[in-house]
């Protein structure tokens, strides 16, 4: 409080926002809007914090006692979904994570305290914001993220699904690829969706064109309902491939997919176009992605992170200058062009041991487009490309474009091998810390609000395990496994390094004891069942004394007139497929 004026600021000491705007209060009560130019925000001190103080009623009488004031934590107004149960022992701890909407940030804490001359008077203390990635070496010295226009006016999401998906196969035989469960109680395209939210990204399409059914259903019942609102343009929108006059063809790739809705598009109000993969599981601030974006003034930004030679096969290399400017790329390369891309990468902070394990800067397929780029780029300059990562990219530094690397150390995993996909959903069961992490308040990964019942474990032996929603363990024992919602596990079954994706549904008792006279499999996981290094996918009936454990070691096998494949040495049963009882796979 100064010479009667209540302030509720933000200042940036290092570089202060164009404008801020200050809420005053008068002695006579009257209430105004008073306007703070960049010129008269740097005179302020350059300790200043943000200050938060509503407008106060008149001064109660000085011999009235004070009452003690408490603090108001901000809630989201929807209901929240429930993250998996971990189990680090038989029984583990829970923690909560949270369902579609936007969360609100906490406001600063007030303490009371009586100024001389009676008026009570809020000391205010600055809670810092707090850091839910990884830094990124690319990011800007200013620690505060301070984007003008905000990301939720000035960005637009573009998340790509994917297409057919043919090396996930089995799991995509009936689904898209970011339609795919993951981590017992999620989807794959919850993974981009929740980086945007949590981002302040709000304006959302996703494309899709292969198997979209369960895609588009879990969408519209995560987040049809509780991104917009009053005074809220958010949305997250589903966008099918389609055929027009002027575009008879499906989906030919990520450019092509985006041109075809440029049109859409291009009608937002918008300085960026922020596009993404569905089947990326990593978590990523993109406000400081996009800030970068800014402050280099680049027609395009992709983020990179460094890789080792074994996956650098799999993906676009780049080589970049001291100033992160990208000056060559090359889509997949192997042998000699492979080794012609090793770049020295002490330059993102490695030490010089880990520099030698990962001499390569791989590109992440997350791409920031300025909007004007983009559509010189898609309707000029590269009218016929249909991919970004082989064509777009690479055609815009050869035509002078400032395509600049945003460099990331931290967790990224691409789902796309059913190796790739059982390793990142077993490495959430690893302790003390897991590869990722779903129990980060501050970033959390938001999913469809199911309303099941807490699961039940009775007598069972569960370790180093993860445990979704609704399930019912019955006097078995599970290692190292990670089990999903709904999941049924009969007396006496064992479950080892594997991962079961649970199942959509219910039996009732009735439909239960319809199958047992009839000789058929309830769903779920028979008696005395052992399951080893395996993925079982959702509705699947394990029968009585079943082995899948490979003992054979095979490691590729087509069965699935059988209902199950081999890949990598992993067996994956197929989505509701049957298994009879003393089956041995």
């Amino acid at each position: 409080r100064h010479r009667g004026t209540w302030t509720n600021t933000t200042i940036n000491a290092d570089k202060p926002c164009p404008e801020l705007h200050t809420q005053t209060r008068e002695e006579s009560g009257k209430k105004k809007l008073k306007t703070l130019t960049a010129a008269e925000t740097e005179k302020r001190p350059s300790n200043s914090v943000r200050v938060r103080a509503p407008v106060l009623p008149p001064a109660p009488p000085q011999t009235s006692l004070p009452r003690p004031l408490s603090a108001v934590a901000a809630t989201a107004s929807t209901r929240h979904s429930l993250p998996p149960m971990a189990m680090a022992t038989a029984m583990g701890a829970t923690a909560a994570t949270y369902g579609a909407p936007i969360p609100a940030p906490a406001p600063a804490a007030f303490s009371p305290h009586r100024a001389a001359g009676g008026r009570r008077v809020r000391a205010v203390t600055a809670r810092p914001r707090p850091l839910f990635s990884p830094r990124a070496v690319s990011d800007s010295r200013n620690s505060q993220t301070c984007l003008d226009p905000d990301a939720s006016t000035s960005v637009l999401g573009i998340i790509l699904g994917g297409g057919a998906g043919t090396r996930l196969y089995p799991l995509t035989k009936k689904r898209a690829k970011p339609a795919v469960p993951l981590g017992a109680n999620y989807r794959l395209i919850d993974i981009p969706v929740s980086n945007c939210l949590n981002s302040n990204v709000s304006k959302i399409y996703v494309l899709t064109q292969f198997n979209s059914a369960s895609l588009n259903r879990h969408l519209s019942r995560a987040y049809g309902n509780n991104i917009g609102g009053y005074k809220n343009d958010g949305f997250v929108e589903v966008l099918a491939a389609q055929q027009s006059p002027e575009n008879p063809d499906w989906f030919q790739g990520t450019a092509d997919a985006v041109r075809q809705y440029l049109w859409l598009f291009e009608e937002h109000n918008v300085m960026e176009f922020l596009i993404l993969a569905g089947d990326h599981l990593y978590r990523m601030d993109y406000q400081k992605f996009i800030q970068a974006h800014r402050e280099t003034d680049a027609d395009i930004t992709v983020a990179a992170l460094p890789m080792d030679e074994e996956r650098a096969t799999a993906f676009g290399l780049m080589k970049i200058d001291d100033e992160g400017r990208i000056v060559e790329f090359s889509e997949k390369p192997k042998g000699e062009k492979l080794k012609a891309m090793m770049v020295d990468t002490t330059i993102l902070g490695l030490d010089s041991e880990r520099a030698k394990e990962l001499p390569y800067i791989a590109s992440m397929g997350i791409y920031v487009f300025s909007k004007d780029a983009m559509l010189r780029l898609l309707r000029d300059n590269f009218p016929s490309a249909n991919d970004f990562g082989s064509e777009v990219i690479p055609g815009a530094t050869e035509i002078g474009m400032r395509v600049q690397a945003y460099l990331y150390d931290g967790y990224w995993e691409d789902i796309g091998t059913i190796e790739a996909f059982y390793n990142a959903n077993l490495g959430i069961t690893k302790k003390p810390v897991p590869d990722f992490s779903f129990y980060d308040r501050s970033a959390p990964i938001y999913t469809q609000s199911r309303y099941l019942p807490p699961s039940k474990v009775l007598n069972a032996d569960v370790t180093d395990s993860v445990i979704g929603e609704g399930c019912v363990i019955n006097h078995c024992t599970i290692n190292h496994s990670v089990v999903g919602l709904r999941s049924c596990i009969s007396e006496g079954a064992v479950i080892e390094d594997s991962l079961l994706m649970g199942a959509d549904y219910y039996e009732t008792e009735n439909d239960k004891q319809v199958l047992s006279e009839s000789g058929g499999i309830p769903i779920g996981i028979g008696k005395n069942a052992h399951i080893r290094k395996a993925i079982i996918d959702k509705n699947a009936r394990i029968g009585e004394n079943v082995k899948i454990i490979n003992v054979d070691d095979i490691q590729e096998a087509s069965r699935e007139s059988d209902g199950y494949f081999i890949k990598s040495g992993i067996v994956t049963v197929i989505k509701d497929a049957l298994i009879p009882s003393g089956t041995v796979i």
